[in-house]
C-alpha cells in the first residue's frame, strides 16, 4: 500500500522525448552513512543500491596499497591500515586546523591530520599522500554519481545534497566545492529536517494546518525542526514552512560510540595491564566493535565484545550491560531532547501546538534517546511513520526533482529558515581627518529569517566602501565569525555621471539575498538619484506621485553561492554612464552643449548606475577555480588508473578462465563431448601446445603483463579454436536451413499450380489476372534453379564428417533460399487490376427504340450475370500458399543438443 501511495504522488512527464529529460540526484550525506536516489524516466522512484544491493554506503573511502575503496570496504580497512582509511569525514568540513572539531575528531579517529593553505584541514596517507576533506568528499559523491549512471542507463550531473540546518556559509561552500570536484553541478542544498517533512507529505494532505516536529538523532548531532503544513486546496498544493529549529552538536551516535569505546579500552587495560590507546589497529578494531555492541544493545540489555589478536596477539573478551553504557552516558540524557524545547521556543510554540514528533535518524532507536524524546512529549506524540534511514533522501529527491522543472511532481511549496543571527559592518564616513574611525554594525537576517528572501540597504557614501558579513555568534566553538567581505567600487565616478544628469542627493543601494540554499551574497550594487523630468509628461506624473522611478531589482540564481561571482561584478557597468564626462573649469562650450542635451534626454531609467563588487573571503576562504581544477585532475587520474586496473583484471580473468575452459575440452576423458567429434587430432595437439605455452607465461608474466597481452594471448588460442567451432555451429544450423529451403520450394510450387490454374479461369472469363505467364515462367525457372542446387550439394554434405570442413555453408543456403523467397513474394502481394467498363456503342436511327420498361430489365439481367461471373472468379484468384511441415531428408546428420558454451 505504501508503495501504491508513493506511485500516486509522483507522475512524470510522459510528452517530451526521453533525450529532453535530464536525472536528477540526490544525495543524503551523514557522517556514518550515505543514502542516494536518483530520478530519472523510466527509473523507479526508490533508494539507490549499491554494487553489494545494499540501501545505504558507509561514509567511508580508503586505500589498501594501490586499491581505493568506498563504503564498508573503505571502513574495514581501519583495522589493517588505520593511516589510509577516512571515516566520519563530514565533521571535518570547513573545520580550521586549530578547532575543537578538529581536537574532537582525533579522539575517535586514527587517521592522520594536516593543515592544508587554507588553515582547513587535510588527510595524510601512509604513503604521504595528501587529501583535501573536499576531495575525500568529492571522491564519495563521484562513487555515488557511477552508481545513479549505471541505474539510469545516462549521465548524470544534477545534485541536490542534504545538510544539516547548522551548517554555515564556510561548510555549505565545502558541500559545493565538492559537488564540483565530484563532476556534478549543485542543483541545491536543502536542510535534512525539511527534506524529511517533504518526505513527510508526499503521500498526505493537510486540511487544516499542522504543526509537527522532525527529530533528527544522527551520527555527529541531534537536531529538531518544527515545520508547519497546511493544503490550502488542489491548484496551490502543500505549504511547507520551517518554524523553528534546535540543534545540539555535542551529542549524537558519534559520541555513543566514543564513549562505549572508552568502556572496552577500560577493560582491556585493567585485564592486560597494557595501554590500548597506543596502538592505532587495536583502537580501530575497538571503535568497530562499539558499533556492533551499540546496535546489539539496542535490542538487548546485554552484549559480549569480542576482537580477535586486538594487539600484542591477545585476544580480546568482556561482557558489556546496557546499565553500564547509560551511566556513562548519565551527563547527556538531558540534552537529548533539549532541542525539541529549543525548536519550540524559537517557533514560539508549545507542546500543546504540536500534532506529532517524527522520529528519524539512526540513533532514534537507542532505548536512552528514545526514553528520553517520550519523556520530554509523551508517548501518544511520538510517530513512526517515517523510514528512519530514508525520509531525508526520498525527500530531498522529491524536491529536487520539482526543481529541475524536468518533471510533474505534487505540488509542494518549501519555505526554509536561517538559524544564525547575521550582521553587516561598515566604517562610517569620517567627519574630519583627525576622527577615529568608527564602525556601523546592522543586523540583516535575523535567525529566523525565510531563506530565499531580499534586503536592500541603502547608503549615503561618496567613496568606495567594504560590506562585512559576520555571524553575530560563533557558529561553532573555534569557527571565525566573519564570513564574507564585499568591496563596492565606482561610487565617486557612478555619483558624479548622476549629479551631471541632474539627479538630487544620490545615494547606493546594495541588494543583499539570502538564497534558498542557504548562501548570503551581495546580488546587486548601484548608485541612484532622482532626476527631475521638466517635460510635460513628468510634470504631470510628479503632480500624480508617479515622477519617482523605481528601484531596478536584479534577479540572480537563487541556488548559487557567492563565490561563483570572484573577482569579479554581479552585474555589468553601463557603459555609457560611466564613459560620462564630469563637469570642470575646462569643459568646452561643445562639451556644455553636450552634456544640456544628455540632461533633456535624461530619462528614469537614467536614474541608475551599477556599481563594481568583488567578493573576498576573510577568514576560512572555499576552494579557488584553480584548487578545484587541480583537484578534479587528482580524481580524474586516479579514475582513469582504476578503469584500466579493472579493464586488465577483466581481460586476465577473462583469459584464465578460458584456458581452464580448453583443458577441460582437451581432457582424454571427455572422448564424445562436440568438441572432439568435431575436431582433428592434428587441431587439438595444436591447441594442446598453445595451451601449454599460455599457462606457463600466464604463470611467469601475468603479474606484469599488459591488457592488450591478455586479449592477444587469447585471439592466438580462440584463432586454433574458430574452425572448430564454425563446424559444430554449421552442424546446428544445418536442419533449420535445409528445411526453410525446402519449404520455398513447396510453397513455390504449390503456388504456382494454383495461379496457372486461375489464369486459365480469368482468361475464359475475360478477366484482367494478377501475373502473366511469362512471369509464372520465370519464377518456374527461378525454383527449378534453387531444387537442383539444393539437391546437388544436400547430397555432397552428406558425405562429409563432422570434423571435417562443410562444403555448403548455411549463410549460402539461406542467401540462395530469399532469392526464391523474394521472387515468390512479389507476385503474392500483387492487386487485381482495376476492371475497366467498355462504352456502349450508340444504336442505329433505324433500329426501332426501346421502351423504358424493357431497358429496366434487361439492365437487371446484366448486373446478375456479371456478379455470378465477378464471384467465380474471385474465388479463383484467392491463392493460398500453406505453411508445410518442415521435413529433414534421409540420413541427415541430426543437430547435436549441446549449446556453444558447452563446447
Amino acid at each position: 500500500m505504501h508503495i501504491l501511495r508513493l506511485a500516486s504522488a509522483l507522475s512524470f512527464l510522459t510528452l517530451l522525448p526521453h533525450s529532453a529529460l535530464a536525472s536528477v540526484l540526490a544525495i543524503d550525506y551523514g557522517t556514518d552513512w550515505i543514502k542516494a536516489s536518483v530520478m530519472s524516466p523510466g527509473v523507479p522512484f526508490d533508494v539507490l543500491l549499491n554494487k553489494d544491493s545494499k540501501r545505504k554506503i558507509q561514509s567511508s573511502v580508503g586505500w589498501k596499497k594501490t586499491d581505493r575503496l568506498f563504503g564498508t570496504d573503505a571502513f574495514n580497512l581501519a583495522s589493517r591500515f588505520p593511516s589510509d582509511s577516512f571515516s566520519s569525514i563530514k565533521y571535518l568540513q570547513a573545520a580550521p586546523f586549530d578547532s575543537e572539531m578538529v581536537s574532537y575528531y582525533t579522539s575517535i579517529s586514527t587517521a592522520e591530520l594536516v593543515k592544508t593553505s587554507r588553515n582547513t584541514v587535510a588527510f595524510k596517507q601512509a604513503d604521504g599522500n595528501e587529501w583535501s576533506v573536499e576531495e575525500l568528499v568529492g571522491m564519495q559523491f563521484s562513487y555515488v554519481k557511477q552508481l545513479a549512471e549505471a541505474l539510469a542507463g545516462e549521465k548524470v550531473s544534477d545534485v541536490i545534497v542534504t545538510v544539516p540546518p547548522f551548517f554555515s556559509q564556510f561548510q555549505r561552500d565545502a558541500v559545493v566545492d565538492a559537488i564540483e570536484i565530484a563532476g556534478l553541478r549543485t542543483l541545491a542544498l536543502i536542510n535534512d529536517g525539511t527534506a524529511v517533512a517533504v518526505n513527510y507529505a508526499m503521500t498526505r494532505t493537510f486540511p487544516t494546518p499542522e504543526y509537527h516536529i522532525v527529530y533528527d538523532a544522527g551520527a555527529s548531532s541531534i537536531r529538531a525542526t518544527v515545520v508547519s503544513f497546511s493544503t490550502s486546496n488542489s491548484t496551490s498544493g502543500t505549504q511547507i514552512a520551517v518554524a523553528g529549529v534546535g540543534y545540539d552538536l555535542a551529542t549524537g551516535g558519534t559520541e555513543l560510540d566514543r564513549r562505549l569505546r572508552e568502556i572496552l579500552v577500560e577493560a582491556f587495560n585493567a585485564k592486560n595491564k597494557k595501554d590500548i590507546r597506543e596502538d592505532k589497529r587495536g583502537m580501530a578494531k575497538l571503535w568497530k566493535e562499539a558499533g556492533r555492541i551499540k546496535a546489539i544493545l539496542s535490542a538487548n540489555t546485554e552484549a559480549t565484545a569480542t576482537v580477535e589478536s586486538i594487539a600484542w596477539d591477545i585476544d580480546f573478551k568482556t561482557k558489556i550491560s546496557r546499565a553500564s553504557f547509560e551511566t556513562a552516558c548519565e551527563d547527556l540524557k538531558d540534552r537529548f531532547a533539549q532541542p525539541v524545547e529549543d525548536a519550540l521556543r524559537n517557533a514560539g510554540l508549545t507542546l500543546d501546538n504540536i500534532t506529532s514528533v517524527i522520529l528519524t535518524g539512526g540513533s532514534t532507536r537507542t532505548p536512552m534517546i528514545q526514553a528520553a524524546v517520550r519523556a520530554a512529549v509523551g508517548d501518544e506524540k511520538i510517530a513512526l511513520n517515517v523510514n528512519a534511514d530514508e525520509a531525508a533522501v526520498l525527500g530531498a529527491a522529491l524536491h529536487g526533482a520539482g526543481l529541475s522543472r524536468q518533471f510533474k511532481t505534487k505540488n509542494i511549496k518549501v519555505t526554509d529558515i536561517n538559524v544564525f543571527d547575521i550582521q553587516v559592518s561598515y566604517l562610517a564616513t569620517a567627519s574630519s581627518s583627525a576622527s577615529k574611525p568608527r564602525t556601523i554594525t546592522t543586523g540583516v537576517f535575523p535567525a529566523g529569517s525565510k531563506a530565499g528572501t531580499k534586503k536592500t540597504l541603502t547608503f549615503k557614501r561618496k567613496e568606495d566602501f567594504v560590506l562585512n558579513f559576520d555571524y553575530k555568534t560563533p557558529v561553532a566553538p573555534g569557527f571565525p565569525t566573519r564570513f564574507l567581505e564585499v568591496e563596492i567600487t565606482g561610487v565617486a565616478e557612478a555619483l558624479a555621471n548622476l549629479t551631471d544628469l541632474g539627479a538630487s542627493d544620490p545615494v547606493i543601494k546594495a541588494t543583499l539575498t539570502m538564497s534558498e540554499s542557504g548562501f548570503v551574497s551581495v546580488t546587486n550594487a548601484v548608485a541612484f538619484g532622482e532626476i527631475k523630468d521638466d517635460s510635460i509628461a513628468g510634470k504631470l506624473k510628479g503632480f500624480f506621485g508617479g515622477g519617482s522611478s523605481e528601484e531596478a531589482q536584479v534577479e540572480t540564481p537563487e541556488n548559487a553561492p557567492p563565490r561563483e561571482a570572484e573577482s569579479s561584478s554581479l552585474l555589468a557597468s553601463l557603459s555609457s554612464a560611466s564613459a560620462a564626462p564630469s563637469g570642470s573649469a575646462n569643459s568646452t562650450p561643445e562639451k556644455e552643449k553636450e552634456k544640456d542635451e544628455k540632461k533633456k534626454k535624461a530619462t528614469p531609467k537614467d536614474n541608475t548606475i551599477s556599481l563594481n563588487t568583488t567578493v573576498v573571503f576573510p577568514s576560512i576562504p572555499p576552494m579557488t577555480v584553480e584548487h578545484k581544477k587541480n583537484a578534479r585532475s587528482r580524481l580524474r587520474a586516479i579514475d582513469l588508473d582504476e578503469a584500466a586496473v579493472a579493464r586488465k583484471e577483466e581481460a586476465r580473468n577473462s583469459f584464465e578462465g578460458y584456458l581452464y575452459r580448453m583443458r577441460d575440452l582437451l581432457d582424454e576423458e571427455n572422448r564424445d563431448t562436440p568438441f572432439k567429434q568435431c575436431s582433428q587430432e592434428a587441431e587439438r595437439k595444436a591447441i594442446a601446445a598453445k595451451l601449454d605455452e599460455s599457462f606457463v607465461w600466464l604463470h611467469d608474466k601475468g603479474d606484469v603483463a599488459e591488457t592488450s597481452q591478455f586479449l592477444d594471448k587469447r585471439n592466438a588460442l580462440e584463432t586454433l579454436e574458430r574452425p572448430i567451432v564454425h563446424r559444430y555451429q554449421e552442424i546446428e544450423a544445418f536442419p533449420a536451413a535445409l528445411n526453410s529451403s525446402q519449404m520455398w520450394n513447396w510453397s513455390t510450387r504449390l503456388f504456382l499450380e494454383e495461379a496457372r490454374a486461375n489464369l486459365t479461369a480469368e482468361a475464359a472469363a475475360d478477366l484482367p489476372s494478377k501475373w502473366t505467364a511469362e512471369e509464372l515462367s520465370a519464377l518456374e525457372k527461378t525454383l527449378k534453379e534453387h531444387e537442383t542446387w539444393l539437391n546437388e550439394w544436400v547430397e555432397k554434405q552428406k558425405a562429409v564428417q563432422m570434423n571435417e570442413d562443410p562444403v555448403i555453408e548455411t549463410k549460402e543456403m539461406k542467401a540462395r533460399a530469399k532469392v526464391l523467397e523474394t521472387a515468390l513474394a512479389r507476385l503474392v502481394k500483387r492487386k487485381v487490376p482495376k476492371t475497366v467498363k467498355k462504352k456502349t456503342t450508340a444504336t442505329s436511327e433505324a433500329e426501332p427504340t426501346a421502351t423504358a420498361a424493357e431497358k429496366e430489365a434487361e439492365a437487371a439481367e446484366e448486373t446478375s450475370a456479371t456478379a455470378e461471373t465477378s464471384a467465380t472468379a474471385a474465388d479463383a484468384q484467392e491463392t493460398v500458399i500453406p505453411t508445410p511441415t518442415p521435413v529433414v531428408p534421409e540420413g541427415e546428420q541430426v543437430p547435436l543438443q549441446t549449446t556453444h558454451d558447452e563446447l
